[in-house]
């Protein structure tokens, strides 16, 4: 995810099908997700920002952020990274070292699961779900505003649910918790796990 391009789909736009349909994915894609990269070439092109990775741009604080940059730039990263956790074949639950570690810190799967469904649900307009490791190096659920992610505030994100309207509209209409239990059919918990083990490395 350092590269300044718009970063193809590992599946088609119609492989997670009937939880997110293909339409949807492919405005979702080639629409929002590329929008948010062309706005942020507006900003940085020229610049010394051009050669480091979007995420350590993200990493210097929300408050260190330009207005643009802060939300095109976390709108890039952050399709980025949700576009690689889903999967046809995924669903299920995580094993390894990080199923080891949401059971420790939540004391059963289906009590992070239900956090992070309600962090997903409750989130007051448009925003994003997180799973992601703090600062102290725990994981936490939390959500965020636009496309503000847990990088921006000292975190490391290794699961995000986009939860703007653009994300599910098409086919859940207003019934954003039918889409956040789909959803869950959808994520490859090996990508959370490669995403995991990269940051407490």
């Amino acid at each position: 995810m350092g590269e300044y391009k718009l970063p193809e789909l590992p599946y088609s736009y119609d492989a997670l099908e009937p939880h997110i349909d293909a339409r949807t994915m492919e405005i979702h894609h080639t629409r929002h997700h590329n929008g948010y990269l062309t706005n942020l070439l507006k900003q940085i092109e020229g610049t010394d920002d051009m050669k480091v990775c979007p995420w350590t741009i993200c990493s210097r604080g929300a408050d260190n952020l330009s207005p643009a940059v802060r939300n095109n730039g976390g709108g890039f990263v952050n399709h980025a990274l949700f576009w690689e956790i889903m999967s046809p074949d995924g669903g299920g639950e995580p094993v390894g070292k990080v199923a080891d570690e949401i059971k420790g810190t939540f004391g059963t799967f289906e009590a992070f699961k239900d956090k992070f469904s309600n962090a997903a649900a409750t989130r007051f307009g448009s925003g994003w779900a997180w799973l992601f490791i703090d600062g102290s190096g725990k994981l936490e659920v939390g959500s965020t505003a636009n496309q503000d992610n847990p990088a921006m505030f000292g975190g490391k994100p290794i699961l995000g649910l986009d939860v703007w309207e653009h994300a599910y509209y098409l086919h859940y209409q207003n019934r954003r918790p039918d889409y956040i239990s789909a959803w869950w059919n959808l994520v490859n918990w090996e990508k959370v796990a490669e995403y995991y083990d990269r940051a407490t490395k």
